[in-house]
Formats: structure tokens, sequence, C-alpha cells
């Protein structure tokens, strides 16, 4: 079994790392964790202090590749065969393309449970995952409950 699991390194993160050691164990899985590192280098807009925002990117996007690093690691010590992928481009397009390229039996991403305000005007990775994937998709609901 080979699982990717996307994650955007906010707050429920750590909810879905576990959710995936949980299904990893029990299907002797191999997975790959991966971080779109957003906004594209391509996009940026440097006006103010062109070299301030290169330096403030490149510590953004180092301080993710420890992060996601860091999550690979701690899967290893608990005995799965995990690497870290930190990636750019179009979020579901490039978790798509990735599953595809490593060949995937499942996707793993959170929902953060966002208004359908929210959805309509922004959309949602984990509905857009879900519309497109050729694979199985596993959406771990992170949304806290009042």
């Amino acid at each position: 079994m080979r699982i990717l699991v996307a994650l955007d390194l906010s707050e429920p993160t750590e909810l879905i790392v576990k959710k995936v050691e949980e299904l990893a164990k029990e299907m002797s899985a191999q997975v790959w964790v991966l971080h779109n590192a957003e906004p594209a280098p391509d996009v940026l807009e440097f006006r103010a202090d062109p070299q301030a925002a290169r330096d403030s990117l490149a510590e953004k996007f180092h301080s993710e590749h420890r992060q996601i690093q860091e999550i690979a690691k701690r899967l290893r010590k608990e005995g799965l065969e995990a690497t870290a992928l930190l990636v750019h481009g179009p979020t579901v397009e490039v978790i798509l393309k990735e599953a595809s390229d490593l060949d995937v039996d499942m996707i793993v991403v959170g929902s953060h449970g966002r208004s359908a305000v929210f959805q309509l005007l922004m959309g949602s990775v984990s509905e857009g995952i879900l519309r497109e994937s050729r694979c199985p998709v596993l959406i771990v609901p992170t949304r806290k409950n009042a």
C-alpha cells in the first residue's frame, strides 16, 4: 500500500498525521508526506525590498521543509517507510500529479470544515482532490466541535 498525505501544516496537521500513522501501520504502507509551499516563487512580486522579500520567503520554505522532514522522521521512528516532499504549484493539481507520479493507492487530506460561502468563493482542496482523483481519498475531518 502506498499513501500520499497532503498537509498544509496548519493546526490540525497533528490529527491528520496520527490518522495516517494508524492507517499506515495497519496496512504496512509506504507514506509520502507532501506539503505544497505557497506562493510559488515564480508568481511573487518583489516591490519594496526585493532582497528582504526573498530572504523571508526562503526562511518560510526552509521552515516548512524542516517541518515535513520532522513528520517523516517521526513516522520512520514508528517503523514506517516515509518520505517528505516539498512542492510548489496549484494545490489540487500538484497533489494529483504527485499521486499519479508516485502511483499511490490512497490520498489523505484534511478538511477544515469551512462555511459554504467560503467554499463557494474559494473552493475546497479536499473537494477538488475528491472530484478529480483516480484513487481513493480519505478526508480527515479537522473541524473542532463547538
